[in-house]
């Protein structure tokens, strides 16, 4: 059901005019909403910062994650630990080096790919995309893909579990606001996504509700020499 909440924009005493621009000077923002970056939001300008504490105590206290020790490289990202879930997301932290020699496919949901550092080539049901550190790759639910790793690769991967990510509606900013859909990147049938495609041996990893299963074929099965369609990966680097 969608809310139509009462919105009367207000102002009072002294406030940016823009949100996130030009605070009073020696103040720091702090945002307030009802439902996260949706619906009724409030921009408060404190004096000192509101994370500025010195104890806290229950259950809601704040919570540092050294993911270090879980950095085992694995040559599975969907065997890679779960770090941090709740009913909507999982997020999972992965390493690797090398190419990967089978294929993976989420059947839970879409998985964004968040490149933190290294470089290489990422092949796909779609074609070809080289990936580099700042990169976000957005692979809809279903998408067989892989990684060849040019350079050590350490990623987070954030599951939609059962769902899709989508952008919210930007209203009178136009949909150019944040980023321009211009710059998002697609897959190509490149050289390289056609140099890739033999009669070898391949197993694509399939995850469905928490278990893999895996299914082999004798070639291997990113073998498309054409789609058409509004579904597929897209990469944005931060950069742009």
């Amino acid at each position: 059901m969608s809310r139509n909440w009462i919105s009367f924009p207000l102002r009072e005493g002294e406030c940016s005019r823009q949100a996130h621009c030009d605070f009073p000077e020696g103040t720091y923002e702090r945002e307030m909403g009802r439902e996260g970056f949706f619906g009724p939001t409030a921009h408060l300008h404190h004096k000192h910062p509101p994370t500025g504490w010195i104890d806290w105590q229950g259950p809601l206290r704040p919570h540092a994650f050294n993911f270090n020790d879980i950095f085992s490289e694995r040559d599975c990202p969907l065997a890679a630990p779960l770090t941090l879930h709740n009913s909507d997301v999982k997020l999972r932290v992965w390493k690797t080096h090398g190419a990967m020699r089978h294929l993976v496919r989420n059947a839970d949901g879409d998985d964004l790919l968040f490149i933190h550092e290294g470089a290489g080539h990422f092949y796909c049901d779609f074609g070809h995309l080289t990936y580099r550190d700042g990169d976000y790759l957005l692979i809809p639910r279903g998408t067989a893909w892989r990684i060849e790793a040019d350079e050590p690769t350490f990623m987070l991967l954030i599951e939609s579990t059962d769902g899709a990510y989508q952008l919210p509606d930007k209203g009178l900013v136009g949909p150019q606001a944040i980023f321009d859909p211009a710059v998002l990147d697609h897959p190509r049938i490149d050289e390289a996504f056609k140099a890739q495609q033999d009669e070898n041996t391949w197993q694509i990893r399939i995850k469905r509700r928490g278990h893999i299963s895996t299914v082999t074929y004798p070639y291997n099965p990113l073998d498309v020499v054409g789609w058409h369609g509004d579904n597929t990966v897209v990469r944005l680097n931060w950069r742009d």
